[in-house]
């Protein structure tokens, strides 16, 4: 029981920091996208796919980025908690590593997408 009890205190700290994210995101097209009626019933956007394509990138790794600053809260929490308990430390160390390491392949792997989109972009236009 106290296992799931866990679980559903880390479920509830990364709900409490994504439901911000998503109400921001619904009140306006998350993908930025100008919608054009057609008058049938269907729709069509005047923004480029390669513009959509960024911006669902973006909005994957801001969710990544969030998720993993959730692991790194969680693993604060837990060695905030241990209580002198050595288990608990360096489980929440190993936690808090991973969050960082974590965090550190987002922000790498967002910038190797900016650079490429932005390279393609140029060759592309150019």
């Amino acid at each position: 029981m106290n296992k799931i009890s866990k679980h559903l205190i880390s479920l509830a700290i990364v709900s409490l920091l994504i439901i911000p994210f998503i109400a921001v995101n619904a009140q306006t097209d998350p993908f930025g996208t100008n919608i054009v009626s057609t008058g049938i019933g269907n729709t069509l956007t005047e923004n480029d796919p390669r513009e959509i394509i960024v911006r669902i990138i973006n909005i994957a790794l801001s969710f990544l980025g969030i998720i993993a600053l959730g692991i790194i809260l969680m693993g604060g929490f837990k060695w905030m908690t241990a209580a002198g308990n050595d288990q608990k430390t360096e489980e929440a160390k190993k936690l808090i590593g991973a969050g960082v390491i974590g965090l550190a392949i987002i922000l790498a792997s967002w910038g190797l997408a900016s650079w490429l989109i932005g390279t393609l972009n140029n060759s592309i236009n150019a």
